[in-house]
């Protein structure tokens, strides 16, 4: 049963995406295909949470950017501790697909000396900031490491609302006895240790992006050029692939309530999404509903908040496009409340 789950979650099939039908690995091409050989090569697999982002290619390359510039790429910040926060942030959000990955990740490194063995995500650390309580120290973050620190947490706030959307389900299943995910998740947590300890050297996924100024409410990442490269590319990415998708009454309905509401999660009823939707004209209520529900409280996404915008005439990269954007605004959000204090600048930031 155990190598039967670990062989489950190190192929990670992408029949476990719902919704959308990624681009399979035998028939990508151009941006996909550069982007699918990326991630096995930097990460060890081409894990689902990237590659259901391929219907639309500048969305999958704007993930991968973020993911790998952030968590991947060796920094200042030890791998350990930025496993730490992704685990954190991902609990906090309700993603067990992530808080499983990561969390089996985490421990691997831990038992294997990796890293300083006190993730910074204490008091004042980028986790316990983010709604997640505190896993190891009482260290806030250096300055020197905040750009990589916020950024992942940035990163995981994004990943884990489209992966509530698009797969839900964690890894290892919830059928499976216990004692066997148990000892499933202690052997994935040695396999992609060996991953996780490799150099990778930061900035080689800039490339499959066009460079981008930087936005002001990212100006956290600006001290580091490869993290802000990755954020600035990934937010035209998304702002872009958004244009089509994306009503201008729902953004603005979004980030009036993500403001307002400084992106908390919502409670168990629905009766703020009703209250908010009747704001809209009628024609953009399907879309508003994905868009809120993506952002304010993605595990409670299903097929009900999606077959009304494959009515209307959305396509994978459609609906590809509105969840990315939900999510990306609330994570923008989250980083800015994160962050430590910026000087501004007179003038647009340089581009990255």
């Amino acid at each position: 049963m155990t190598n039967v789950l670990v062989r489950r979650a190190l192929r990670a099939p992408l029949s476990q995406v719902r919704h959308v039908s990624p681009v399979p690995p035998a028939s990508a091409d151009g941006l996909v295909a550069a982007v699918y050989d990326a991630t096995e090569r930097d990460f060890g697999l081409l894990a689902p949470p990237i590659a259901l982002h391929s219907p639309d290619p500048r969305l999958l390359a704007a993930a991968w950017l973020m993911l790998r510039e952030t968590l991947v790429a060796t920094g200042r910040m030890a791998r350990a501790d930025k496993e730490a926060v992704a685990t954190a942030v991902s609990a906090a959000n309700r993603c067990p697909y992530c808080a499983e990955v990561h969390g089996a990740t985490l421990h691997g490194l831990l038992a294997g000396g990796a890293g300083s063995g006190r993730p910074r995500t204490g008091p004042g650390g980028p986790s316990a900031r983010a709604g997640a309580p505190p896993l190891h120290g009482e260290a806030p973050v250096p300055a020197g490491q905040v750009p990589e620190a916020v950024g992942v947490a940035v990163a995981f706030h994004y990943l884990n609302r489209v992966v509530n959307v698009f797969l839900g389900e964690p890894p290892f299943p919830s059928w499976a006895p216990e004692p066997a995910r148990r000892a499933s998740r202690r052997i994935l947590g040695r396999v992609l240790r060996a991953q996780a300890r490799g150099h990778r050297e930061p900035g080689r996924s800039l490339d499959l992006l066009p460079a981008a100024p930087l936005p002001d409410d990212l100006a956290w990442a600006a001290p580091v050029p490869t993290v802000a490269g990755a954020f600035a590319r990934a937010a035209a990415a998304i702002d872009g692939a958004a244009d089509g998708a994306v009503p201008a009454s729902v953004r603005g309905l979004v980030r009036d309530r993500i403001d307002k509401g400084g992106g908390a999660p919502q409670g168990l009823g629905l009766t703020w999404l009703d209250e908010a939707l009747a704001r809209l004209p009628r024609e953009d209520r399907p879309a508003g509903r994905l868009a809120l529900l993506t952002a304010l409280a993605s595990y409670r996404v299903d097929e009900r908040a999606v077959a009304p915008l494959r009515r209307a005439g959305y396509g994978d990269g459609e609906l590809v496009a509105l969840v990315a954007w939900g999510a990306f605004t609330a994570a923008r959000r989250a980083g800015a409340g994160l962050a430590p204090p910026t000087e501004q600048t007179a003038g647009p930031s340089p581009a990255l």
